[in-house]
């Protein structure tokens, strides 16, 4: 699949493409509607279809300060969109100069001059650039004039609410990976590289595997049931992982540490995305450590049950 950079000229290949403009971060089932819609009009047409993304999020360049609150990566989404039948990902990389682009000129010079966009399809709430004077409205208006065609999906409803990133965002926050899930439609994951830690889960019986969230949304601190994919072999493992600050150990650090049931093999060093399915329990200190290897026995025998 094609990793676009908006700075760049579009590949003569793509020009006339199909593009789903917003953000999709977390590629729930909202933001595949409006990809699905490009999808199936670039297949009609017999046009490649393209679906764009901003990185660093736009929030994040306006508010640098703001606790982190993404939902995947840029490869995660990549391959999300691959797997949704798109041609190629578009990446607009939010600086100074994109920031202060006028509405007008996103759509004359970027999506008209630079990639040759045949159609555009967008969420009914998208605004895009300087000051966010952009919407549906005005692309309908100006792109029509400059001969690009629009079509607009109007928010996906779970329930009587709205399916949006917030609802997700705060539904992990919550302790709550299951609606999270039906929301995005699979499980929220958080990818990275196995490092060497401090080793003390090997020692009692529960070896971990360490990963640092980085950027990453922070889930509700606790235990939850996950799943485990070895990217390098797409094994899948089950097991129990907590993520938090460990406040049973001195020096607290933030870390997901997912245990795997039943592996023995050597993770240091690959890359693993590791799935939340089920929270259950908030991390604790405990008076002992025999006190801890109780409760883990039990959360690791609860998680068996929930995963089977």
């Amino acid at each position: 699949m094609r990793w676009l950079d908006h700075r760049e000229p579009m590949p003569e290949a793509l020009h006339g493409a199909v593009i789903a403009l917003g953000n999709f971060d977390g590629f729930h089932c909202g933001h595949q509607a409006v990809a699905g819609e490009a999808i199936r009009w670039a297949h009609e047409e017999g046009r490649p279809s393209i679906i764009a993304t901003f990185d660093p999020h736009p929030v994040r360049f306006f508010r640098p300060d703001v606790p982190p609150f993404r939902l995947t990566t840029l490869e995660q989404r990549q391959e999300l969109y691959l797997a949704a039948g798109a041609t190629a990902m578009l990446v607009f990389h939010f600086d100074a100069a994109l920031a202060g682009t006028s509405a007008e000129d996103f759509i004359s010079e970027i999506l008209v001059k630079r990639f040759g966009a045949h159609g555009v399809v967008t969420g009914g709430d998208f605004t895009f650039g300087k000051g966010a004077k952009g919407n549906v409205a005005l692309l309908r208006e100006l792109g029509g004039e400059l001969g690009i065609k629009n079509r607009v999906i109007e928010a996906v409803e779970d329930g009587s609410e709205v399916v949006s990133s917030s609802r997700i965002r705060d539904a992990l926050r919550d302790g709550d990976p299951e609606t999270a899930t039906r929301l995005l439609t699979r499980p929220f994951a958080i990818r990275g590289i196995v490092e060497h830690g401090d080793k003390r889960g090997r020692t009692i019986g529960y070896p971990t595997a360490n990963l640092s969230i980085d950027k990453y949304l922070r889930p509700k601190y606790g235990i939850y049931t996950v799943t485990g994919r070895i990217l390098a072999t797409g094994e899948v493992l089950k097991g129990a992982a907590s993520i938090g600050i460990r406040p049973h150990f001195e020096l607290p650090k933030e870390l997901l540490e997912p245990h795997f049931f039943g592996f023995s093999g050597d993770l240091y060093g690959q890359e693993i995305e590791v799935a939340f399915h089920h929270f259950l329990r908030p991390e604790a200190k405990f008076d002992t450590l025999d006190g801890l290897i109780v409760q883990m026995e039990k959360d690791c025998e609860e998680a068996r049950r929930l995963l089977q």
